[in-house]
């Protein structure tokens, strides 16, 4: 790790002239696709809603487009990039700053908690917990997953995805997703703003968006295995009937599954994409109590 103090305007815009002059070599095996539109870096960084007390964790930085307003913004960021070329770049750029800690590893393996007991150990203080991140395609969901789920009390977690993921991240019923159903389970998902596919080097196929999710400041009372383990049999042949794909899914009897779909007021002729959070939640309960 990294740690140092903010960066003036000067500091800034002399280490990015630095890193601009150097060659960069996106890595496909890593999915980086660099955000380019400096206006949009700050409109991203905007969604967050990040106070001068807040602990911020980038994944991700790549050339540092959104590390630097955030450095402007947060008491501090943990920026969290996989690629060595990255990490000398931001280093570069930004290593004057105190109020940054660099951290070259894989996100998905990176212990949020113990990141985040290593700065209260330093004496580095904050107020909440944000997250950042244009994310490589290839982790999203893990990525999602991995925010939603850590100890750290994330009050905003603010995500460039592809365009399809964010629409699905926020779908309603009757075009509810497993993605949709999983995060919303821990927050409040928003798709805030499109991004085209031209505002990145190298461009990818796709066009992205903007997803904001506002973490619940508490779990649904429900046991979350056997929860997920019904969501995911339902949503495992999205186009078939409820009585069908659940029956498949959890290897039971159609009329076990049936009975227990009824028993909360569901059809069991309905498709999982109609179903929405509530009903899931309330099966789940239903089908805990009568174990």
């Amino acid at each position: 790790m990294c740690i140092s103090c903010r960066l003036s305007r000067r500091t800034f815009a002399t280490g990015l002239t630095e890193i601009s002059r150097q060659p960069l070599r996106p890595r496909k095996s890593l999915g980086q696709h660099f955000l380019v539109n400096p206006a949009l870096a700050r409109r991203i960084v905007e969604a967050a809603q990040i106070s001068p007390n807040d602990l911020v964790i980038e994944i991700g930085s790549g050339t540092g487009a959104l590390t630097r307003p955030l450095l402007e913004r947060a008491a501090h960021v943990v920026a969290i990039e996989i690629d060595p070329n990255m990490i000398a770049r931001l280093r570069q750029s930004f290593g004057a700053a105190v109020n940054l800690t660099l951290i070259q590893q894989d996100f998905l393996t990176t212990d949020l908690a113990q990141v985040a007991s290593a700065l209260h150990a330093q004496g580095i203080a904050f107020a909440a917990v944000r997250a950042v991140a244009n994310l490589p395609y290839y982790i999203t969901s893990a990525a999602i997953r991995s925010l939603l789920e850590s100890p750290l009390p994330f009050v905003t977690i603010v995500l460039t995805v592809q365009l399809e993921v964010a629409e699905r991240i926020t779908a309603q019923p009757p075009d509810m997703s497993l993605l949709g159903v999983s995060v919303q389970f821990y927050g409040t998902p928003e798709l805030l703003f499109r991004i085209p596919a031209s505002q990145f080097h190298p461009r990818p196929a796709v066009d992205s968006a903007v997803v904001r999710i506002r973490p619940h400041p508490s779990q649904p009372q429900v046991d979350r295995e056997v929860f997920f383990r019904w969501v995911r049999a339902g949503f495992s042949q999205p186009r078939k009937q409820l009585r069908n794909t659940l029956a498949a899914g959890l290897q039971m009897p159609k009329a076990d599954v049936e009975a227990a779909l009824m028993r909360v007021g569901i059809d069991p002729s309905r498709r999982a994409e109609s179903l929405s959070l509530a009903e899931w939640i309330r099966l789940a309960r239903s089908v805990t109590n009568s174990v």
